[in-house]
C-alpha cells in the first residue's frame, strides 16, 4: 500500500499545552495544521489524503443529486463515449427519440402482415383495386427479404435509400417503390410503432412527363385481327376482343375492367354498357355507347354462349398478341383514337373511355383520320347474327 503523504505528531506548546499537528503537502503547497485533539487532527489528515489521491487518479469531489449505483452507469457511459464525435447528450436524445419498449417493438414481418390484411379489407369494400392490393403485397414482400430481422423501430432514411435504388431502377419506379412504403411508414406511425415516418426523409423524384402518342394499330390490321380471332376455338376470344376493341373497355384479363364486366352489364336493348365502379378503373361509374359493329359483333357472338373470359384465357390472348404484335393497351388505345376521328368530341371521347379531356387531347387527338375510323366502325362479324334491331348514335 502507498504510504501516506501526511504527517500526524503531537506537539507541547510554548504554554505547555499539548497539540497534535497535521504536516504534508498537496499539490505542491506545504499544509501544516494544528489542533487540540487527536480525532479532529485524525479527521483533517484522512480528508487530505482523500484530495491527494483524487488528484493523482483524476478523481475530484462534488455535491449530486445521483445515488452511487447511477454514478457509476454516467461515469461508464462518459467512458465509452470516448472518441466519439458527439456528447452524451446527443446520443441520449437520439436514442429516446427512436428507442421503443419491447412491448411496442414491432417486427416488420408482423407490421407488413397487419397493414396488407387491412389494404385487403378495404378492396372488399371498394375502396382500392385488386391489382392495387396485390402490387403492395409483392412490394413488401420483397421488402422483407431485404431486411429479415429488422423491427419497424430500427428503419432509418439511410437504411431505405439503397433499397428504392436497388437494380438501378427508373424514376417512376423508384417513387412507385417509394411511396408503397410511406404508406406501410404512415400505417405504422399511427399504430405507435415508430415514431417518425423514415420515407419522408428519403428523396423523391420530379418526373417531367413526355409520354407522347398513343400506340395504335391501322382499320386494316384491326380487321385482320378480328377475322383471325374468329377463326379460333369457334370465336371463343370474340366478345373479349370486340368489347376492347370496339367500346375501349380495359383489357387486363387477371384484373382489369374486362375481367370484372358482368354480362348483364352489357345492354344490346339500350345500346348501352355500364362500368360500375366497382368495375372502373378509377372508380367512377361511366357509360360506353355500343357502336353499330360492336353491336353486330355481340349478337354473332352472344355473351350468354361465350363468356367475356373463357377458360384459358390469358394463353389464347397470348399467342394472339405476339402473332400481332400487340402491346398492353393498344385494343383501347385503338378504339380512344378511332372515336376521336370519327366524331370530332374530345369531350365525349373521354366520357366513354374514362379519361380526362386533357389526356385525349395530348395523346388521342388526329392520331387517325375520319375515313380510316369509318372503315374501323364498319368492321363486322363474317359469320353469325348480323341485324342490328335498333339505330345507335352517339
Amino acid at each position: 500500500m502507498k504510504q501516506s503523504t501526511f504527517a500526524l505528531t503531537r506537539f507541547e506548546n510554548q504554554s505547555g499545552l499539548l497539540s497534535w499537528r497535521v504536516e504534508g503537502r498537496l499539490h505542491g503547497i506545504r499544509i501544516r495544521k494544528n489542533f487540540q485533539s487527536r480525532e479532529e487532527a485524525a479527521a483533517e489528515k484522512a480528508a487530505l489524503e482523500l484530495k491527494s489521491m483524487q488528484a493523482a487518479s483524476g478523481l475530484r469531489m462534488t455535491t449530486t443529486f445521483l445515488t452511487d449505483t447511477q454514478l457509476r452507469e454516467a461515469e461508464a457511459a462518459y467512458q465509452r463515449l470516448l472518441g466519439q464525435p458527439r456528447s452524451l447528450a446527443c446520443y441520449l436524445d437520439y436514442a429516446l427519440t427512436n428507442y421503443r419498449a419491447p412491448e411496442l417493438d414491432v417486427s416488420l414481418a408482423d407490421a407488413a402482415a397487419e397493414y396488407v390484411a387491412s389494404k385487403w379489407a378495404e378492396c372488399e369494400r371498394g375502396l382500392v383495386s385488386d391489382l392495387q392490393c396485390r402490387a403492395i403485397k409483392w412490394e413488401l414482400e420483397t421488402f422483407k427479404k431485404w431486411f429479415p430481422a429488422h423491427t419497424m423501430a430500427k428503419f432509418s432514411a439511410a437504411a431505405l435509400v439503397p433499397y428504392l435504388e436497388r437494380n438501378s431502377p427508373c424514376l417512376k419506379t423508384y417513387n412507385n417503390r417509394r411511396g408503397v412504403l410511406s404508406t406501410f411508414f404512415k400505417f405504422a406511425f399511427r399504430k405507435d410503432w415508430i415514431l417518425t415516418n423514415p420515407v419522408e426523409k428519403t428523396p423523391h423524384h420530379r418526373i417531367n412527363h413526355r409520354r407522347g402518342s398513343a400506340v395504335t394499330i391501322s382499320a386494316e390490321q384491326a380487321g385482320k385481327l378480328m377475322a383471325h380471332v374468329e377463326n379460333i376455338n369457334g370465336g371463343a376470344m370474340v366478345p373479349y376482343f370486340a368489347l376492347c376493341l370496339f367500346a375501349g373497355i380495359r383489357p387486363n384479363v387477371k384484373f382489369g375492367e374486362i375481367k370484372k364486366l358482368q354480362p348483364e352489364s352489357v345492354r344490346l336493348d339500350t345500346g348501352v354498357i355500364h362500368i360500375e365502379p366497382e368495375v372502373s378503373k378509377v372508380r367512377m361509374k361511366r357509360h360506353v355507347t355500343i357502336q353499330p359493329n360492336l353491336a353486330m359483333w355481340l349478337r354473332a357472338y352472344p355473351l350468354e354462349k361465350f363468356p367475356i373470359i373463357p377458360k384459358n384465357m390469358t394463353k389464347m390472348r397470348g399467342r394472339v398478341f405476339d402473332a400481332f404484335g400487340l402491346t398492353h393497351d393498344v385494343l383501347r388505345h385503338t378504339f380512344i383514337s378511332m372515336f376521336v376521328a370519327k366524331f370530332r368530341s374530345m369531350g365525349e371521347a373521354a366520357l366513354q373511355a374514362g379519361n380526362s379531356e386533357s389526356i385525349i387531347r395530348k395523346h388521342y387527338l388526329d392520331l387517325k383520320n375520319p375515313a380510316e375510323a369509318e372503315r374501323f366502325f364498319n368492321i363486322v362479324p363474317q359469320r353469325g347474327e348480323k341485324t342490328i334491331a335498333f339505330p345507335i348514335a352517339v
